[in-house]
């Protein structure tokens, strides 16, 4: 029984995160999702250009 009940709230987290991403990224302008994906490789030392 404890295993069913410890076995809900990651799947209902991640499904959580999902939508709140999916969501996110579908209403944010294409800009604003290149310029984050830029800064991000900036901030790991990744080059983009």
């Amino acid at each position: 029984m404890t295993q069913v009940q410890t076995g809900v709230l990651p799947i209902f987290a991640a499904a959580l995160a999902g939508v709140l991403l999916i969501s996110l990224a579908g209403f944010a302008q294409a800009s604003v999702l290149h310029d984050s994906a830029h800064d991000t490789r900036h901030a790991i030392a990744f080059p983009c250009h």
